[in-house]
């Protein structure tokens, strides 16, 4: 037997070669599995795992190298009967306990290759022995209602059978898919797993940028075990024909772990994994304050005599950045929905042109931004009869359309260009430095190009081809800010944050369900990437506009609504909340999020959540009903200062006790800021 050993500080496999099989050490699956047309099973299931070509892959060679600040392993293995070579690739950053896995398959064989699935990464070993006190984690991610973390026993769906058959392996497992075009519409792209007895935790996400992702979580040969996979046929109808010496590469994936830390030390991994494998953007470290015109505002309806006023207030509160969201393209009486893909401004909105508005916007020192959803043409608009039936989604021949909209297929010249001579126009000439990049219609399984090409082949070509395009703009323009939207947050995914600066995390207009759902977005994006809104109505008591500010201040700060009309009181917490948001922003890119009270439940009357650099915790605490005192157990802090950042004159009560934070809020909606530095460190 042969070991290989690889990782580095925060992260040691090894792996062992035996009679040509190589299994990571305490796993007894193979690096991959594999299923094709004429190579299925070897244990009859819906799961991932137990493929012939898995079982049969051999190993040809492998080598580990260094690339810049990673530590890279590629081991070579082979399948004589099939012909299909694959190769392993392993991704570690430096000092982080997370590992990057892709396969990549090569036809070796004489004869074409139908594959219907291949895992991007799989990994047994995930609990010491039966998962009997292990919790199985996931993330349900509606319009509205995003970042749920759910968790139960692996148990449930895994359960202890005592039978006499002497193999008695699961035929199904926990699973979690992604459908249609959208990356996180019903679950996010990720999961873990969490042992109750040790603290061990494992977490793990998917980077596709398109729904074709599915994961599944159980036991085999008595331990825990995870495959993560991009498209397959049994969750997506996925297949792609290999002839003899074509390649196909999986999506990537990434897997945390924590030895003894639990989610919350797997998810701070998962963090600082996120930070190391994006494109670099001054964004990241600046986190300017961003207005958007449209939540609980304009809603789609700007003009200029409405956003002069609304540009004076963000400018007094102290926005660096102002966007003009959806509309602005279609004329005062016409739906902005079925026309959009041309993207010229509207003349009735802007009787002095658009430009007016852009010049006002710099005038009062911000950065002017536009909202654009690029990848779809209007059923309305010229460009979709002007545009070729090839630049667009087809299945058997036919255009395919949702809600009054086509969808580009960027893999073709023609919509590319398209595309490029829009950005060109927004951002050279008309000097946007940011766009909201909006995606509002889900066209169903894929794209066939070509005959024989499945639909959920030809969607993961496009969503590729939509990175690259992504790519393309920011290397033309290095400084332009690119936000992910889709229906508020149903495009979460770090195939998207690995290239654009901000994410928007929901559309919710109630301020008390946006709550969980910023609490909750720090497990699926970094703090500096994600955008919530903050959205204070003339209406609103000052404990609510505390509270709408609160949320948004360890994150992206999205401010909205109609903060022109705002009594001088309210105005004044907004325009404190900036200031304070100001003050704290640097420690926010090298911040990693802990939950005192757990990963919230979407009910919870006390929510919590922190952001904590070497030094330095920020807390926010939320009472949205309850008992008006909490306990927050904070174990990593022994000997701290508690001082209140926001709002200042708060009526909250806190008291520090051996690691614990009681604090008390005596009304409901309200929350607080805290900073907890520890004694004798200077700020």
């Amino acid at each position: 037997m042969t070991t290989i050993r690889w990782g580095h500080d925060a992260l040691s496999w090894e792996f062992d070669v035996a009679d040509g099989k190589v299994r990571r050490r305490g796993s007894s699956l193979p690096l991959a599995e594999v299923t094709a047309a004429n190579h299925g099973r070897h244990w009859s299931s819906n799961r991932l795992v137990d493929t012939m070509i898995g079982a049969h892959l051999r190993y040809r060679s492998h080598r580990a190298l260094s690339e810049k600040d990673w530590q890279v392993l590629v081991i070579e293995l082979h399948d004589d009967e099939s012909g299909l070579a694959v190769e392993v690739t392993y991704r570690s950053p430096d000092g982080i306990p997370v590992v990057r896995g892709e396969v990549l398959v090569r036809n070796e064989g004489s004869g074409p290759l139908r594959l219907e699935s291949v895992t991007s990464l799989v990994l047994g070993g995930l609990t010491a022995g039966p998962p009997d006190s292990a919790d199985v984690l996931w993330a349900e991610n509606d319009w509205n209602a995003e970042c749920r973390w759910r968790r139960q026993p692996v148990r449930l769906s895994s359960p202890n059978r005592d039978g006499r058959l002497a193999d008695y392996r699961h035929k199904s497992a926990f699973t979690v898919a992604g459908r249609g075009v959208w990356s996180s519409c019903g679950h996010l792209p990720m999961g873990g797993l969490t042992d109750r007895a040790t603290g061990r935790a494992w977490a793990w996400q998917i980077e596709h940028n398109g729904g074709g992702w599915s994961w599944e979580c159980g036991e085999l040969d008595g331990t825990g075990y995870v495959a993560l996979s991009g498209p397959g046929d049994l969750d997506h109808g996925w297949n792609r024909v290999l002839a003899p010496g074509a390649e196909f590469r999986t999506v990537p994936v990434a897997v945390a772990f924590s030895a003894d830390g639990g989610p919350n030390d797997a998810f701070a991994a998962l963090t600082r994994y996120r930070r190391a494998s994006r494109r670099p953007h001054p964004d990241h470290e600046g986190l300017p304050v961003i207005f958007n015109d449209y939540m609980n505002c304009l809603m789609g309806d700007p003009t200029t005599a409405k956003l002069l006023p609304l540009i004076d207030a963000a400018a007094a509160a102290g926005a660096e950045y102002f966007v003009i969201d959806a509309g602005w393209y279609a004329e005062e009486g016409e739906s902005w929905w079925g026309t959009v893909g041309a993207w010229q401004p509207s003349r009735s909105r802007f009787p002095g042109g658009l430009e007016q508005v852009l010049a006002r916007i710099r005038e009062r020192g911000m950065v002017p931004g536009l909202w654009l959803e690029p990848e779809v043409i209007g059923v309305d608009s010229p460009l979709a009869r002007s545009l070729p039936d090839e630049a667009f989604f087809r299945r058997d021949g036919v255009r395919v359309s949702d809600c009054g909209r086509h969808n580009l297929d960027l893999r073709h010249p023609a919509a590319r260009a398209h595309l490029d001579e829009v950005v060109d126009r927004l951002v050279g000439e008309w000097g946007a430095g940011y766009l909201k990049l909006d995606y509002n219609i889900n066209p169903g399984s894929g794209t066939s190009a070509h005959d024989g090409e499945a639909p959920a082949d030809g969607l993961l070509g496009h969503n590729r081809a939509l990175l690259d395009w992504l790519d393309g703009v920011l290397d033309r323009y290095p400084h332009l800010v690119l936000e992910s939207c889709a229906s508020g947050g149903l495009r979460m995914d770090h195939a998207m944050l690995s290239r654009l600066q901000v994410q928007s995390t929901s559309d919710q207009q109630n301020l008390d369900r946006y709550a969980a759902i910023a609490v909750s977005a720090p497990a699926a994006v970094t703090p500096e990437q994600g955008a919530v809104w903050a959205y204070p109505q003339p209406e609103d008591s000052l404990d609510e506009v505390a509270f709408i500010m609160a949320s948004a201040l360890l994150g992206r700060i999205h401010l909205s609504g109609k903060i022109a009309d705002l009594q001088s009181e309210a105005r004044a917490l907004v325009h404190e909340a900036l200031a304070v948001y100001k003050e704290i922003r640097a420690d926010l890119p090298h911040a990693v999020p802990s939950w005192p009270l757990g990963l919230p439940g979407w009910d919870d009357p006390w929510l919590a959540l922190a952001m904590s650099t070497s030094s330095t915790t920020y807390l926010t605490v939320w009472r949205r009903g309850g008992e008006d005192t909490v306990t927050l157990p904070l174990p990593g802090l022994s000997d701290v200062d508690v001082e209140v950042l926001y709002p200042a004159a708060s009526p909250a009560v806190a008291r520090w006790d051996a690691g614990e934070l009681v604090v008390t809020l005596p009304t409901t909606p309200s929350a607080v800021l805290y900073r907890l530095t520890t004694r004798g460190v200077a700020r």
